[in-house]
């Protein structure tokens, strides 16, 4: 079972999307049966089973096994991953593309460049878990207050300053191999360098967190004010 699976196909993103079979998919991260996801959604197992087909059909769950119980043969199913994630790719055709334009002060942009990161890493973990091999990425998370805009705006400017100051010191300088053209002196395949090097995609986004709702002041709390 993997983490996080991104779905890719429409027809896959549609069945996930079911609120039933979003529940039987939540249920189904522990092997169960048919009779044993009835119980827990209230529903008849004749039901449960016709989205459990649907969800198979569409490879986000499982065959884990089958055990005889009299003239019965049960089968345990479980979910493929434990999330899912639905790619731009399921809509691609008004998908947001990144490259129409950049600007870095732009949410619509940000929007653009997180759409095509689910996109690209998705395939990327699929390929890996095929492939049985560990994906080499790298993330940073955190949180940060600025006390001004001016600060917020004077962070960005030296964020800006010290990732391409890094990118200057660790890019490969050879040409790249990519679908515009191939490289002079040889055709290393796509995505290398012509040292041999490989390519990666760098992403730093910044933005404001969601605010936590408040809590409504009661009338009395309201007096002691």
């Amino acid at each position: 079972m993997l983490d996080i699976e991104v779905i890719e196909d429409p027809a896959a993103a549609e069945a996930s999307l079911d609120p039933i079979r979003t529940r039987i998919l939540q249920e189904l991260a522990e092997p169960g049966s048919a009779t044993q996801l009835a119980a827990k959604v209230g529903l008849p197992r004749q039901k449960v089973n016709y989205h459990l087909k649907t969800l198979e059909r569409h490879g986000l769950v499982e065959l884990v096994e089958e055990r005889r119980k009299g003239n019965v043969t049960e089968r345990i199913l479980q979910a493929t991953a434990a999330s899912y994630l639905i790619s731009p790719v399921a809509l691609a055709s008004v998908a947001p593309d990144p490259h129409r334009f950049s600007d870095r002060f732009s949410a619509f942009w940000l929007l653009a460049l997180a759409g095509r990161m689910v996109q690209e890493v998705g395939k990327l973990i699929a390929g890996a878990a095929a492939a049985r091999q560990k994906l080499a990425t790298f993330a940073i998370d955190g949180e940060i207050i600025f006390r001004t805009a001016a600060d917020r705006a004077a962070f960005a400017e030296e964020l800006g300053v010290a990732v391409t100051r890094l990118v200057d010191k660790y890019h490969d300088g050879g040409s790249v191999a990519d679908a515009g053209g191939t490289p002079a002196g040889g055709s290393p395949p796509s995505g290398t360098s012509s040292s041999g090097g490989r390519k990666h995609r760098l992403v730093v986004a910044l933005h404001p967190m969601l605010k936590t709702p408040t809590k409504p002041l009661s009338a009395k709390e309201q007096d002691n004010d």
